[in-house]
């Protein structure tokens, strides 16, 4: 592939704000010569790739606008796989601005949001799957984010799916081939052949389309709702948890009425804790809304918390009230609360009941610490989050994974009820353009502007 070396651009690569330093990115054709006219010290234009150097830069009348540092990155060995500068320089808004608008004065256009990256992926240095990771990876928060984005960075699927649509493109010449012969009856494509690899696409596609929900929960956090009866001790373990006073607790039942929010991080994992209102039938017209928001976080939920007072419930209740989670759907963790006050028998009683291990805490004492164990151990289960393979976090990528998988079972079922060349060739072309779009090797410039707009003005 050819390298484009389109019109210069910069932009402030670090965030904004004062700081103690900052860095300006310059990318494009002339970048380094642009650099060098305001630049006073060593002569960049004479300078190897990958080296840095100290002076100053200059406004037109030869005044100093900073003391900076310039480093130089000759294309195609740069992020961009253009000639690139980066300017460190002090972190002053004014500095800033100063810079900018000499580059500008100079020729130099200021940069579209993630236009640093669309340039790299137009030049070769990634596939679109590891171009979108990179928005990820800056964005990532928690220890599982940034793992997830590492992976696909670094190619994750997308390197195995494209050698993968180009044995299936070698698939369809054929198929479209059997077109211009329709006469004849010849088959060019082998019938079985394309069956096993159809199937070898599919069962690389099932893991990364059933990774999406963790995947998902990865990357925004694990909507994880405290559901049980009033009076068990919601607004308590969340404080707990959170280490804050962050929900009213009192004995009065039903206290909670609205849904309360906030975030915890487990092991490199970013839970979203909401606490909810008590789950009980009620006169009350406002504690009544609330129970309804409740079963609907239950409904939005990757995981529920199933709380109840272990010293106050008899085994019949609990036995009915899991009938009702189970009927939600949703995983979900069982605890036990006040295990300071509960009796042995009690326990065991309960746990008879529900058939199921019960984790058990002292939320007003905050012995949670076995609570926190499992959550993580329940995220933790997933196979992509313990090996740290290609996870799906990405909807774009879910459903052209989805319509490629579709695609392919429609064309498995055409070649066992024997359809011709042309409707086969139509499935495989629609199974081909999802996974072209998926990697960035079918775009439109929609798609790309799309894409990129996302990202941060120095990226």
């Amino acid at each position: 592939m050819s390298i484009l070396q389109l019109e210069p651009i910069a932009a402030l690569a670090t965030a904004p704000g004062i700081g103690a330093i900052a860095v300006l990115r310059v990318s494009g054709e002339g970048a380094i010569e642009v650099v060098n006219r305001i630049f006073k010290g060593k002569d960049l234009s004479r300078q190897a790739s990958h080296t840095v150097h100290f002076g100053t830069l200059r406004d037109e009348n030869g005044g100093i606008i900073d003391e900076v540092l310039v480093t130089i990155f000759r294309g195609p060995h740069s992020f961009t796989k253009e000639d690139v500068v980066e300017i460190s320089c002090h972190g002053s808004d004014y500095i800033i601005r100063q810079i900018l608008q000499r580059l500008t004065r100079e020729g130099v256009r200021l940069a579209r949001p993630g236009e640093f990256t669309q340039r790299a992926f137009l030049n070769g240095q990634f596939d679109l799957v590891q171009a979108e990771a990179v928005a990820d990876l800056i964005a990532a928060d928690s220890e599982a984010s940034h793992r997830a984005a590492l992976t696909q960075l670094r190619g994750g699927f997308s390197k195995q799916l494209k050698a993968l649509r180009q044995q299936l493109i070698d698939f369809v010449a054929l198929v479209e081939l059997e077109l211009d012969f329709g006469e004849e009856d010849v088959e060019f494509a082998k019938r079985e052949q394309l069956r096993s690899l159809m199937l070898d696409i599919r069962r690389v596609l099932r893991p990364l389309i059933d990774s999406f929900s963790a995947g998902n929960a990865i990357k925004n956090g694990v909507p994880t709702v405290i559901v049980g009866k009033p009076n068990a001790g919601k607004s308590t373990l969340l404080n707990a948890l959170l280490n804050e006073e962050k929900a009213i607790v009192s004995e009065i039942p039903g206290t909670t009425r609205d849904v309360i929010e906030d975030e915890l991080f487990i092991d490199g994992i970013r839970f979203r804790l909401i606490d909810t209102a008590g789950l009980r039938h009620t006169t009350d017209t406002i504690e009544a809304i609330g129970v309804e928001r409740t079963q609907q976080k239950m409904r939005d939920a990757a995981l529920i918390i199933y709380l109840f007072d272990g010293a106050n419930i008899i085994p019949a209740e609990l036995k009915a009230a899991l009938a009702d989670i189970h009927d939600s759907g949703k995983p979900y963790i069982l605890v036990g609360n006040k295990a300071d006050v509960t009796t042995a028998d009690q326990r065991q009683q309960l746990e008879a009941a529900a058939d199921e291990s019960i984790t058990w805490i002292s939320a007003r004492d905050e012995r949670i610490d076995e609570l926190k164990a499992a959550l993580s151990a329940r995220v933790r289960t997933d196979a992509a989050v313990q090996t740290g393979s290609a996870v799906v976090t990405n909807t774009r990528h879910y459903e052209h994974l989805t319509g490629t998988d579709q695609a392919l079972a429609r064309a498995i079922g055409g070649l066992d009820a024997g359809v011709t060349a042309d409707w086969l060739a139509m499935d495989l072309r629609q199974a081909l353009r999802h996974l072209g779009e998926l990697t960035g090797e079918v775009t439109t410039d929609d798609l790309l502007d799309s894409i990129f707009s996302r990202f941060c003005i120095g990226k």
